[in-house]
């Protein structure tokens, strides 16, 4: 039985400073831009209609996760004669996923609002209006599922909140599209088809599903608006935002080792660590993950050599095609 829902003061107060643009340009705008923001417009739904809440999950594994999708599975670490602490870790592990999937979410709502005031052109405000809206619904959903289903959730992780605040402290806007479109909902969009592929929990299959519908607009709105703009920089303006996508990056990767939850457990932490860092299957998924943002990486000129060779020192390339 699930006691009294648990959550963690998390209010934050962050300082910005950035230019507002109040476009009153009457130009039609870029077709492909357009095209997004009727999709955006078309594709809203009710996170309160659409998702049967009505579903039970298992309190002992919430997201319904094969035990072989554990980061701990295989290792000295995992409890194979202890079924109980294996379902505690399951569901802590559940708990912590699902947390973070709610702070990114309420990260990019916080940029996107940014980006509403931010962008100098008009059609890439309508689209980042129709994704504010996305962003409060993933945000309510993930907050909802939390509540009602796990019973407690966990702070934001150290590494996520860094990236967040670099991302919205910077008064670049185009900073505020690679922090979160590109690095943040790339990396998220990714990781929910896995669990949307891997869960038998139909309650989980069917809010990730919806989700990720919404993250990939909101990845192709980055790629568009930041290959035009990138394609007239310089080469140290580039530079400087070559280095914040390897900063941003680096932060990611250390995000998934998923340190809160493992302390919150009592396991050294950094027993927990050197297993995972020599986990074959951890260093495959984490590839996996990084894969996909290569390729929006590369459309928008920001995968040269130095983000390369940071990606290989970082243990995130898949082979020589990545």
């Amino acid at each position: 039985m699930r006691g009294p829902f648990e959550a963690a003061a998390e209010d934050w107060e962050l300082s910005s400073s950035f230019k507002t643009v109040f476009s009153l340009s009457e130009d039609e705008g870029r077709e492909d831009l357009l095209a997004l923001y009727e999709r955006g417009k078309s594709k809203q739904w009710n996170a309160s209609t659409r998702i049967d809440w009505s579903l039970e999950v298992p309190e002992e594994n919430p997201t319904g996760l094969p035990d072989r999708f554990h980061p701990l599975y295989g290792t000295r670490l995992w409890p194979t004669s202890d079924p109980r602490r294996r379902r505690e870790l399951l569901r802590h592990n559940a708990a912590w996923q699902l947390s973070q999937s709610l702070h990114g979410e309420q990260g990019a709502l916080l940029c996107t609002g940014k980006l509403v005031q931010t962008v100098p052109d008009l059609d890439a405000k309508y689209f980042a209006a129709t994704q504010a809206i996305d962003e409060a619904r993933h945000a309510e959903l993930f907050s909802r599922f939390l509540r009602e289903k796990v019973g407690f959730r966990y702070p934001i992780n150290d590494e996520l909140k860094t990236l967040i605040q670099q991302t919205v402290e910077d008064p670049r806007w185009d900073f505020t599209y690679l922090g979160m479109q590109v690095l943040v909902e790339g990396l998220a969009l990714a990781s929910f088809s896995g669990i949307r592929n891997w869960s038998t929990d139909p309650l989980t299959q069917s809010i990730y599903t919806y989700v990720i519908e919404d993250e990939a607009r909101h990845v192709a709105f980055g790629r568009y608006v930041l290959k035009d703009l990138y394609a007239e920089l310089g080469s140290a303006e580039l530079a400087e935002r070559e280095e914040f996508v390897i900063e941003g990056s680096r932060l990611l990767r250390d995000r998934l080792l998923g340190k809160e939850q493992y302390e919150a457990l009592g396991f050294a932490y950094a027993d927990v660590r050197g297993y995972l860092e020599a986990s074959d299957m951890w260093v495959q998924f984490r590839r996996m993950l990084f894969a996909r943002i290569i390729p929006t990486l590369r459309h928008v000129g920001l995968f040269g050599p130095r983000v390369q060779r940071a990606f290989e020192k970082m243990g995130v390339l898949r082979g020589r095609g990545d």
